[in-house]
């Protein structure tokens, strides 16, 4: 269970230093919406997260892979498995981001020119959101940087926001970290400390630290929210885990938040389970899809020994390898390779092989790993627990699936997916111990 704490702010403030617009009246419980005849109709709560193609820093920052899923795709599984939106929009001005966006199960509001200039502010567009959606009593504003986000972190604040009459709710994390007062440069003054006292400095332990926005989500009520503020009135903030306070704002920040996302990310309403069977496409995915011919009419294909490497560890970790192609591949050729797996080929329907497969070692569908590249495979990505494609793998196959390579087929995608799920292997095992 999170340990997480909630309390009342002292002061209003508008996020990431944006300037207020004065202090606003504490107001009662926004009421909008449940005041008709019969049976009260509770507030509609929508999740919205702002995603504009035109980032200055990564560009199309919000879809860039991040462990094989798209950065926006970890909030937006997130909040749709939270359970307690009615509904779950993504505001951008881009094309890209909207296909994502919608891919993953949410509602796209197109943003217009005027809110996705480089001086529109968060508020700006959520104002613009809330013009054209009469229906929404309360915005629940989520960073589409904050991959770690869990569900059960949106459940308490809605229930914040609707049982606890909160107007306002925002995301903070504890920090430790002793702070100093600036000196421009060239003037000649002393440092002030800000919040110790040096001749005392307290233990970590002997102190409680400091609370800061982390950026994860401001919630608002709408009227709070068409007079300008998304904090005010009766307000409170909602501490994170630290594990969980993952903010991309650079390149820099990408590494460190993939390692810190597949440790700590949410990963589904499903448990993951160890995986006993990975099972890899033939054509696009263990080898380039390229085929040659030779004189004599014999078949050539080449692959990356850095996928035979991936093959070997997955055995060497007691993972069956199986390999399938609906093509009529050359079984000579295939064993060629020396790659010792099984394989089946001339398959008109892989679902049905892999079922037997999983059927004949006893395993459910969840101790199944599949990496694959074309429309035949979309059925397999979908029914496993762990599913891959190379990056140039067709549309369909990467709808269907959870992790994107960064790597293409034959020239190393295997090997990265094997990655994949060992990393996760790691966190479920690791989870069974505690």
């Amino acid at each position: 269970m999170d340990s997480v704490e909630k309390g009342a702010a002292t002061s209003v403030s508008n996020p990431r230093g944006r300037p207020s617009r004065g202090r606003p009246p504490k107001l009662q419980r926004n009421s909008r919406g449940g005041q008709g005849r019969g049976v009260e109709k509770p507030p509609h709560l929508a999740a919205l997260i702002l995603a504009r193609g035109g980032s200055k820093g990564i560009p199309l920052k919000n879809i860039k892979h991040l462990a094989g899923v798209p950065l926006i795709g970890w909030v937006l599984r997130a909040a749709l498995d939270s359970g307690v939106f009615q509904s779950v929009w993504v505001s951008t001005d881009h094309d890209e981001i909207e296909n994502v966006a919608k891919q993953f199960g949410a509602q796209v509001h197109r943003r217009s020119s005027e809110a996705s200039k480089d001086s529109s502010t968060s508020l700006d567009a959520i104002i613009e959101f809330l013009n054209y959606h009469n229906e929404v009593d309360i915005v629940g504003n989520i960073q589409a940087t904050s991959p770690c986000l869990h569900p059960t972190d949106l459940q308490k604040v809605a229930e914040m926001i609707r049982e606890e009459g909160y107007d306002s709710v925002f995301s903070v994390v504890r920090r430790h970290q002793f702070r100093w007062g600036e000196i421009q440069k060239g003037v000649r003054e002393m440092t002030e400390p800000l919040n110790l006292n040096p001749a005392k400095r307290p233990r970590r332990q002997d102190w409680d630290g400091e609370l800061y926005e982390n950026g994860s989500f401001y919630f608002a009520k709408r009227h709070l929210i068409e007079m300008g503020y998304l904090q005010g009135g009766k307000m409170a903030y909602y501490e994170m885990r630290a594990e969980h306070s993952v903010d991309i704002d650079v390149d820099i920040d990408w590494p460190i938040a993939e390692q810190r996302v597949l440790r700590f990310g949410y990963f589904g309403k499903e448990k993951l389970k160890e995986i006993k069977l990975f099972v890899c496409n033939i054509d696009g995915c263990l080898t380039n899809g390229h085929i040659y011919v030779s004189g004599d009419q014999k078949e050539i294909i080449s692959y990356d020994v850095k996928d035979a490497i991936g093959i070997s560890l997955l055995k060497k970790s007691g993972i069956e390898v199986r390999l399938i192609s609906e093509r009529a591949c050359s079984k000579q050729t295939l064993s060629s390779l020396k790659l010792d797996c099984k394989m089946e080929v001339s398959v008109p329907d892989k679902l049905a092989v892999v079922d037997e497969w999983r059927k004949e070692m006893g395993l459910c569908w969840k101790e199944v790993a599949y990496l694959g590249n074309e429309v035949s495979d979309e059925e397999c990505l979908k029914k496993v627990g762990l599913s891959g494609v190379p990056a140039d793998a067709c549309a369909a196959a990467q709808k269907a699936v959870g992790y994107i390579c960064k790597s293409y087929g034959g020239r190393g995608a295997l090997r990265e997916f094997a990655e994949h799920v060992f990393l996760l292997m790691e966190k479920v095992i690791n989870s069974c111990q505690k």
